[in-house]
């Protein structure tokens, strides 16, 4: 059977990685730090008749992320880098050290875990990795939105160079979701400061995404509404661009 390995899937977008994965067919590595959360997430996907398999780690300790790099290198027919934070938009108020995490989470991790990932898809000619990205990545958003735009621009480069050779790698890059994301920010639901429109449910996201990947897509944007606005936002002076980045958190 194909096996899945997805970071931060204790919750969120991650979990719902995890379930719509099994729901294909896959088995599943399930990594965070919260190892409570992981086998209540494992115990929905042998539910489904899947196997799932626990990785307790904190990605930004050395010797945890080993651990992770050492399984994806035994090979994984999927890669899901998830894992992720959000910070406050004022840069200049944040703690460096906290960005600097804040960075090596977001990219230096997705290398790690893409780098290891790469050897055994490629010798077997398949394989598929997707970065979570945001729309954040196409607007002037503090840090949030430069860290994810890497993750765009690797996931164009590495598509087009790995998929003749078999290995897709996609850059999903959802709009608000709803997920405790903004919960751990301390923002309550109903207090980010988002028009309901905006808000776009996390099965969709992964349902899209997945088809995305499963295309070849280098960048994948779910929904036709975040689509569009990401057309819009690419036409605006950075000036704008970046006062409407300021909206929400």
């Amino acid at each position: 059977m194909p096996t899945a390995l997805v970071t931060g899937a204790s919750s969120g977008l991650g979990a719902e990685f995890a379930r719509q994965l099994a729901a294909k067919g896959a088995d599943v590595v399930l990594v965070a730090r919260d190892e409570k959360a992981l086998e209540a997430v494992a115990a929905e996907v042998r539910a489904a008749g899947r196997r799932a398999e626990i990785l307790v780690a904190d990605l930004l300790e050395p010797d945890d992320m080993d651990r992770v790099t050492a399984r994806v290198g035994e090979g994984v027919d999927v890669l899901v880098s998830n894992a992720g934070v959000g910070l406050p938009l004022a840069f200049e108020k944040n703690d460096i050290e906290v960005e600097v995490r804040h960075l090596r989470l977001h990219d230096e991790v997705f290398l790690r875990l893409a780098h290891a990932a790469l050897p055994s898809m490629l010798e077997r000619g398949s394989g598929r990795i997707v970065a979570v990205a945001s729309v954040a990545a196409f607007m002037p958003r503090s840090t949030y939105g430069a860290v994810k735009a890497f993750l765009v621009s690797f996931s164009r480069w590495a598509n087009a160079v790995y998929r003749p050779r078999g290995v897709t790698v996609t850059a999903v890059c959802p709009g608000f979701v709803h997920t405790n994301f903004h919960e751990r920010l301390g923002l309550p639901p109903g207090q980010e400061g988002i028009a309901d429109w905006m808000w776009v449910d996390a099965s969709t996201v992964v349902r899209e995404g997945l088809r995305d990947a499963a295309r070849g897509k280098a960048v994948s944007v779910p929904t036709l509404r975040y689509g569009a606005l990401v057309r819009l936002v690419a036409l605006l002076p950075a000036s704008v661009s970046a006062r409407l980045g300021q909206r929400g958190r």
